[in-house]
Parts: C-alpha cells; structure tokens; sequence
C-alpha cells in the first residue's frame, strides 16, 4: 500500500516538473538568430559610421546622455549587429525582433504613431490600443547614437521575454529614427542590458525589474554566440544562469570598474608575440554585446592593420611628423622625457596637466572644434607609443624611424572595416588581450569576417579605430567577435564579468 502511495506521489511530480514551462527553475533562454553578413550590408555600416563621426573631434568622443547621468561612445551603427532574439510587448504580446544590448540600458521599439520615418515602415510597430495592460507616460525622450538618433516617448506595458513576463516595464515607443542603421537594419528595436546608470531618463532598465520581481534565481545571464557560419542555431542567451554545455574549463571573472557600461580593466595587449607596451598599466575595456567589431586606440589599430596587411589610409600629416619630428620624438624619449610631454615640447600639444595632452588647436578652438584639427598632435601622440615600442625591442633610431613611417600608410579608415586579402590569412599573427592576468588569444580565423565564397569572397578586419581621451580611455570595446570566440557572464549580483573558451 505503501509503495502504490509513494509510486503515485513520484509519478504526480514528474508529471508537474514535465508540465511546468523552462522558466520556472529560474534560468530562461533567448534562441539568437545569426545574421550573415553581406558586402552591402557592410558597405552601409562605413557610411554609418562615417556619418556618426563627421565633425566628432577626440574632444568630444564621450557624450552625455542628459537626464541619465552617464557617457555614452558613439561607435555603435547597429548595422552590421549580427545577433537577434524575439520579445513580446503588451497583452496579448506584440512580437519585435530586438538586439540584446549590453552597451545600452533602455528598451524601445517602432510606435504605431511613427509617422514620417522611413524605418518605421520596414519594422513591426507597436500599437498600445490592442493592449489590456498598455499604461501611458508620454514623456519625451530621445537616445543618440554615433550614426543618428531615435526619438518619441516614454509608455509602460508588459514585457515577455522567453517564459518570463516583466510587469508594467518603461521602455520608449519610437515615433522618428533618423539613422541609415534603422532602415536597413534586420531589427526592430533594442533592447538594453547594461546599468540604470546610463538609461535615458533614468528609466528602470528591464533586467532590474526581472531581478526585483524575483523572476530569476540567480543575478546573471549569460551570452553565448555561435560563430559556425555553417549552423542554423546563431546563439543563445540565457537569463538567471548558465548553460555548461555552452563553454569550457572555467571561467576568468574580472570586476565591474564603473557601472553603466559593463567596463573592466584589461592589461597589455600582444599583437603575436610582440607587446603594444599601451595597456601595460591598464586600459579600460567595455563588454558589448551590440558591437560586433573590437574597436581600440588608433596607434593600435594600426599596428595591426599593419601586421595583417589591411588596406589603411595614408595619413600626410602622419608622414610630415615623421619627417620633421621623428628624430627629436626619438632624442626627447632616449633623453627621460616624460611620454605624455613629449608631444607638448615639441609644440605640437598642449600639457593640461590634468587629463594630460590636450591639441594645439583645440584649446584655441574648443567650441569649435571638427575631425580634422587635431590630426598633428594625434599623429605625434601615436608616434610616441610606436616609439617606445619600438625602444623596447632594441631597434635603431633609422630602423624604428622607417618602420614609423611605414606604419602611417596603415593608418585606420575612420569607417572601420579595412579590408583584407583572403589568401593571406593564415599568415596573420594571433591577437592577444590580457584580462584578469590571462592571455585571451583570437587567432585570424577569428578576427576577420567573411562574406561570400569563392572568387566572389570579400575579407574584412574585425578591428576600427576608436579614440576616447584620458581620463576616460584609452578605451576598448570588446564585441562580438570577442564574445564570439570567449563565452561571457555578465555577473549583476557580484558586479564582474566572466570569460572561458566557447564550446
């Protein structure tokens, strides 16, 4: 008698278990679609991102958000943003493909009241009337972008994300985008990860609201993102936990330095087996899902543009300094002069003595600064580094002088994207980034992006110039094809980031 109790009582649990949804254990996961690129598709991502930064000087990389109190680097275009997910808005749910973003904290998607925007019409749009749980705000917001801008305002409504439903959630119904990026982008809206810190409006981002209506076991979610061309699954992002199918070994968990962005400090850089020598004391490095490049300093950039053989720019000023300067650039180093002043005795730079070199030219023109001013003190600042580089492996000042000025023919395109000979990938070198004492290596199969096959194939660098000045940067962004290759958990509850090698 007994044993026919015990045996009903196992069957009517496993029947239970069987019946409740994934969620209910506390871990969601979000199916990512992969996006191929395309050689339109990343054509329009220059002209994007050329577009974002007409006029945008190194003074004004960072920009403030308004009302939400944080920075935001306008390097993202979204364009070419490869990984999507599906949510739902309102009751019954409207369906939105959306980019799960770690660079932003807001959520917003087309309105039905989007008007006179072109992209509005090539996306699905949110229409509040067909909801029972729609509660109006109506409050005007706008979020800027390096490519453009989205508009419109603030409304609250449920959210479903996979099994999950977040309650009465304030995100932005968009009535204008005026970005190249939204219309020919595969996306609706965005949907943002990161810190309230730097939410437009100081808006409670969605993942706090899962954490505060106890949806999630655990304080984590975690990306992992397929880089196999060839499967049909793109990814997955799982919310409350981790997959362990997903990664292997263990994991380097590094802290959060500053809260907005999901920022960690990274420590030297290698390009093969050589030292940059830039992040030797720390660089800061920003964890971003909606990125799919790596984007760090130029001096950088171009050494590995170098190193890969990728088309670059050849930079006039960069060759004059070099011809003028490179010699005393050389002598003022040997002599013990500080790195950073270098630049300021030559009087190609000012010394603020605060954020360090400040150009010439801005500090005469600082309202009016533009893209083009700086370039002198710019190319000085990078000559010094390669210098120094070039110092540290015991080269001569003829030898270093000539391969400085080699290294201004591979100057990075402002439009990122160099592109690559395809045939020449398996003599690239190995790209290493230095986190939590660790060496996390990409290797050119992983660095560069493919489009096409065949005689038709098109080879494009995984890396672009992005120049934030002290004391903010020397920044990174690590992206997609970072995260591509290293499985990432982004640790809200202990605030710190976690990597170990993707499955």
């Amino acid at each position: 008698m007994g044993n026919k109790i015990l045996l009903k009582a196992f069957c009517l649990w496993a029947l239970t278990c069987f019946l409740l949804p994934a969620s209910s254990n506390g871990l969601v996961r979000i199916g990512l679609k992969k996006r191929h690129m395309d050689l339109q598709t990343i054509k329009a991502a220059r002209i994007a991102r050329q577009e974002g930064k007409a006029g945008v000087g190194a003074s004004s990389m960072v920009h403030d958000l308004g009302s939400s109190g944080g920075d935001i680097i306008p390097l993202k275009n979204y364009l070419d943003s490869q990984y999507l997910g599906e949510i739902g808005i309102g009751s019954p749910p409207q369906n939105f493909t959306v980019i799960f973003d770690t660079g932003s904290s807001n959520l917003w998607v087309p309105s039905s009241k989007c008007y006179f925007s072109i992209a509005c019409y090539f996306h699905s749009k949110y229409k509040s009337s067909w909801s029972s749980t729609y509660t109006k705000n109506g409050n005007f917001c706008e979020i800027h972008y390096g490519s453009g801008s989205i508009s419109g305002f603030f409304s609250q409504d449920n959210v479903q994300v996979g099994d999950l439903v977040v309650k009465d959630q304030v995100f932005v119904e968009a009535t204008k985008e005026g970005s190249l990026s939204f219309i020919l982008g595969k996306f609706d809206g965005i949907l943002g990860l990161g810190f309230q810190e730097i939410s437009v409006g100081n808006v409670v981002p969605l993942w706090y609201n899962m954490v505060q209506q106890d949806l999630l076991d655990d304080e984590v979610f975690s990306f992992w993102l397929n880089r196999n061309p060839e499967a049909k699954e793109g990814g997955e992002l799982v919310l409350g936990g981790v997959d362990p199918k997903h990664f292997k070994g263990k994991h380097t968990f590094v802290p959060v330095t500053k809260k907005g962005y999901w920022e960690i400090t990274m420590g030297d850089f290698l390009i093969g087996s050589h030292s940059t020598g830039l992040c030797e004391g720390g660089c800061a490095a920003i964890v971003d899902s909606g990125t799919s490049l790596l984007a760090g300093p130029t001096p950088i950039i171009t050494e590995i543009n170098h190193a890969i053989g990728a088309e670059g720019r050849v930079s006039a000023e960069c060759k004059e300094v070099v011809s003028h300067y490179g010699d005393l650039i050389w002598e003022l180093i040997i002599s013990g002069v500080k790195p950073s002043k270098v630049c300021s005795q030559l009087g190609l730079c000012l010394f603020n003595g605060t954020s360090g070199i400040e150009s010439v030219v801005e500090k005469e023109h600082k309202e009016k600064s533009s893209a083009g001013n700086d370039l002198p003190c710019t190319a000085c600042q990078m000559l010094v580094i390669w210098a120094q580089n070039q110092l540290r492996e015991k080269e001569t000042k003829e030898t270093a002088i000539s391969y400085l000025d080699k290294l201004c023919e591979s100057l990075p395109s402002p439009m990122g994207g160099s592109s690559i000979d395809c045939n020449s990938i398996s003599t690239m070198p190995d790209i290493t980034f230095t986190i939590g004492d660790k060496p996390f290596s990409l290797t050119p199969e992983q660095y560069i992006l493919k489009t096409g096959e065949g005689v038709a194939q098109v080879c494009v660098s995984g890396f672009m110039a992005l120049d934030v000045p002290p004391p903010r940067g020397p920044l990174w962004i690590l992206g997609d094809v970072f995260m591509g290759v290293y499985h990432t958990i982004f640790d809200y509850g202990n605030l710190e980031v976690g990597f170990a090698e993707a499955a």
